[in-house]
């Protein structure tokens, strides 16, 4: 994909959804920064329904804290890896509470420094909470970067530098999003909708995919 071709892959993808983001369902940063530790390996459906139960409970730091991991566990069984989570999270919120005055920290390395956070999730909160023009590499993004030829390579740190030089600049604050989603609902990891995508034409990916026999 070369860089008009990238340009017009982000006209259309702004055309067609202005204001992307983040499906977790969140009302401050640091409800985003346990939404979006709870999602590893797990859906955004999944999440949501479990903070929209525990955050008219519990939504901060000393609240969430003040469960232990036994009282968050109820809150976040239906989620994978659910107790590992749950111990991340009270670790996490201890954190805040005696190093960041309850406050989520804006910088990367503060971020990965808490339990339970990665490069993925660090670049999540620094992006959506924080409007920093940072890419957050996800299963999705990692697909559609390989697949369509926008940004290639053998591993998330290989694609995540290649998207930062390779989105234009003008888009890069909302590309995190618009590639999530366009991997969530069209760039399908077994059968892309090829049939059905915008990008089709602008995409590296053969042999494409008709649309299915509707009797079938």
């Amino acid at each position: 994909m070369n860089r008009t071709e990238r340009q017009a892959m982000f006209e259309r993808l702004r055309a067609a959804n202005p204001h992307p983001t983040t499906e977790l369902e969140y009302t401050t940063p640091f409800e985003l920064l346990i939404a979006v530790i709870l999602s590893a390996q797990a859906t955004d459906v999944s999440v949501n329904k479990a903070t929209r139960v525990l955050y008219p409970v519990a939504n901060t730091p000393a609240a969430i804290y003040a469960l232990g991991v036994d009282g968050l566990i109820p809150y976040v069984r239906g989620i994978g890896l659910y107790r590992n989570k749950a111990k991340n999270i009270i670790e996490t919120c201890r954190l805040l509470l005696t190093a960041h005055q309850s406050q989520v920290p804006h910088s990367r390395a503060a971020l990965e420094a808490l339990p339970g956070v990665g490069r993925k999730t660090a670049n999540v909160v620094l992006n959506t909470a924080f409007g920093e023009s940072v890419m957050a590499v996800d299963t999705h993004i990692f697909r559609v970067s390989n697949r369509t030829g926008l940004a290639p390579g053998k591993n998330v740190d290989q694609v995540e530098r290649k998207l930062m030089r390779n989105v234009p600049g003008e888009f890069m604050h909302d590309a995190h999003h618009w590639l999530i989603l366009h991997g969530r609902y069209t760039c399908l990891a077994r059968t892309p909708k090829c049939w059905n995508c915008m990008l089709a034409d602008l995409c590296d990916y053969r042999p494409k995919t008709p649309m299915p026999d509707k009797g079938v």
